[in-house]
Parts: C-alpha cells; structure tokens; sequence
C-alpha cells in the first residue's frame, strides 16, 4: 500500500456519503471500525508521552464518537474507511490484523487520516482563536478612509470588516449587559463613561458602586472568524479543506457561519480577558443544563488551576439580539473534548509556542517542522 497523500485523505472527506441499505450495515460498519481502532489504540498506548504526543487512533474514535448526529458520524465512517482504501462491511473485503504487513499499511493510512484532521483543522482552528478583533470604529474609520475602494473590498474580503466587528463588539456587549458571561465582571470602560453621569447604574437599574467586579472584557468568536476568511472572495486550500471536515463534524453547520454569518451574534459571547483566552484555547466550555431555563449552561473547564468551575450560568436574553447559538457552543465543546482527552490538544499547544519561538529548531528532535511550515504558509494566506 502506498504512503497516504493529503489530497486522499481530502478527497475522502468530500465525497464521504455512506449509504447503509439498513441498520444492520451500519452496525456492521461500526463494529469494523472499532476493530481497527481498539486494536491500534492498544499499540500506541504510549503515545501521549513520546516526542509527538498525541494519540491518533485515539483522536480518530472521539472525532466519531463526538459527531454531532448520526449523520455526521456516518459521513465520517466514509471518509475513515476511503482513507484506509478497505471497505466498511464485512462481506466487502478482510481486514487482517494478524498480518504484519497489512497492519503496517493500515498503521500509515490511519495515522495519515488523524494528521491530516489536525493539520487542516484542529490546529488551525485553535490556532486562529487566540484573539478576536476588538476593533475601535474611530480609528479604524480614519485608516479605512485611506484606502481605495477596490482595497477597501479587498481587505474586506481577507478579514472580515473593522465595522463588522465592531458592530458585533456592539451587540454582543448590550446582549451580554456589558458583562463578563462566565465571571458577570462588568466591562470597566463602561463603568468610567457612566460614572461620569451620576447616579451610575448597572444595564440592569443596580448602582455601579465596590459591590461590582469590573475588568476589561471584548468579544469572543465561538468559531473563529478566520476560518471563513476569503481572498479575492475565495477560499483557499486550507479553508476549504477545514469547512470539509466541519461540515463531516456537524453536517450543514457551515451554513450558520457561512461569509458574514461568522460576525453575528449568535457566533460570539462577551467574555473577560483571561476567560477569553482559555475559551479560545479550548480549555472551558459550555455544556446545555437540561430541565433548566433557556440558555442555561454548566461551565467547566480542564485545568485543575481553573478552580472556580464547574458553575452555572444563565444567559442574557435580548428581545432584539440573537443568543449565542447552543449548536455552536455544543461543538466548542465537542472538540474541547477531542483534543484534552487524546493528548492532541498539549502536541498543538507545543507547535504553537514553536512558532512563537521563530521555528528554531530544537536539539532533542522535538520540532515539527513540516507542520510549523505548513502552518505559517496558511495563516499568511
């Protein structure tokens, strides 16, 4: 069998459409591709502790298994299974196991399929949420003014507008009642400019008084607005293969933060500085309480430093504002998931602080090169 390309394993994720004549295909397809993976999960016990660390087979079963409907997890089965160039039922073709050969071929395809879904999504993707624009429109009004209008819709189309955003900024902290979602700190800024008109009083009639905690807050995008991001009103490469592989994650959830989409409300919450940032890391989130009021979530988080979760929190409604969409907060959540319980999350994190660091090269062979390269490439274009 020969080596895995990308383009493969992208051509199995836009063309994977299983069709099970009935229930029993599907379970038949299940009950394989479980068997490949215990088997190899088994073999790379160890992973998370090697150089590369993370677990791919691991990486590969909670991607399915946190599939947002069955039919996600069966576009998902499809893509598995081309990439593997086997079958999904059993009468189709053997899987053997036993063979040394045949595993070492599956080994390659396997561990090819869970790095291409790392390279062109989980890692981009927590790439690109370490910071959400927090446009000022003034200022922003005074350089836009300076440009020509084919440059003005150039840069238009590459990142999204300044007003955009800051409309957003706009929305989201009159919906969120200029407060903190997770922590309810009120956005400092605010209070200064209300304190200036006594008698000052919260968005909710309270006074502004010591009773409050205030910090700096902006606006968080749930997913990124960089995904979606377009030049010369296309998407390259790299974004169209990340909208592949979440449209296989969540099917049709792409239409939700399709072009503009990505900049309303309902794909962003208000959060203070340092919860923006463990939001945007992956390291809290959202999970729906059931039997509660409407947009009640338990918030948790997975660093035992982060010692004032699990809370609930019941959010902000506004008659005119769309609430942060529980879809979207579901698959936050879902790959908050994936990438804390297969080890994939510290390997991403390594990558970056690598980037961070200009690339250089590490004496104990630790270095991704190929993926820091590949990385820089698609956040420049």
């Amino acid at each position: 069998m020969a080596a895995p390309s990308s383009h493969r394993h992208q051509s199995s994720l836009e063309t994977a459409e299983p069709l099970f004549a009935n229930e029993q295909q599907r379970t038949q397809a299940v009950g394989r591709f479980r068997r490949i993976l215990n088997y190899f999960e088994a073999a790379e016990q160890q992973a998370s502790s090697d150089d590369d660390g993370y677990n791919r087979p691991v990486l590969i079963r909670l991607t399915f298994e946190y599939a947002r409907s069955q039919k996600s997890q069966d576009k998902f089965l499809g893509a598995f299974f081309r990439s593997l160039a086997v079958g999904m039922l059993d009468d189709d073709d053997s899987v053997d196991l036993s063979d040394d050969s045949d595993v070492a071929d599956f080994r390659s395809s396997l561990f090819g399929f869970a790095d291409h879904l790392i390279t062109y999504f989980f890692l981009p993707l927590r790439a690109a949420t370490n910071k959400t624009p927090q446009p000022s429109p003034v200022y922003h009004a005074a350089v836009q003014q300076a440009q020509t209008q084919e440059e003005q819709q150039r840069i238009q189309d590459f990142v999204g507008t300044p007003e955009r955003l800051s409309t957003l900024r706009g929305l989201c902290l009159t919906r969120d009642r200029h407060r903190c979602v997770v922590t309810r700190a009120y956005d400092f800024t605010e209070a200064n400019n209300r304190l200036r008109h006594p008698p000052a009083m919260d968005d909710d009639g309270n006074p502004l008084d010591n009773s409050n905690q205030y910090g700096g807050l902006e606006v968080a995008h749930i997913l990124p607005y960089a995904l979606t991001k377009q030049l010369d009103g296309e998407l390259d490469e790299s974004r169209k293969a990340a909208i592949a592989i979440l449209n296989m994650f969540d099917v049709g959830v792409v239409y939700l933060i399709k072009g503009t989409d990505i900049d309303r409300p309902r794909n962003a919450i208000t959060l203070g500085l340092e919860m923006h940032r463990r939001f945007g890391q992956f390291e809290i989130f959202f999970e729906p309480v059931a039997g509660a009021p409407p947009h009640t979530y338990r918030i948790n988080g997975f660093s035992p430093l982060l010692s004032q979760f699990p809370i609930t929190r019941t959010l902000f409604i506004h008659p005119s504002i769309d609430p942060p969409a529980e879809r979207l907060l579901a698959l936050h959540s879902a790959i908050a998931h994936i990438l804390h319980l297969s080890g994939a999350g510290d390997y991403i994190e390594r990558i970056l602080r690598d980037m961070e660091e200009g690339g250089v090269v590490k004496e104990d062979g630790s270095t991704q090169l190929g993926v820091l390269v590949n990385l820089a490439l698609r956040m420049r274009g």
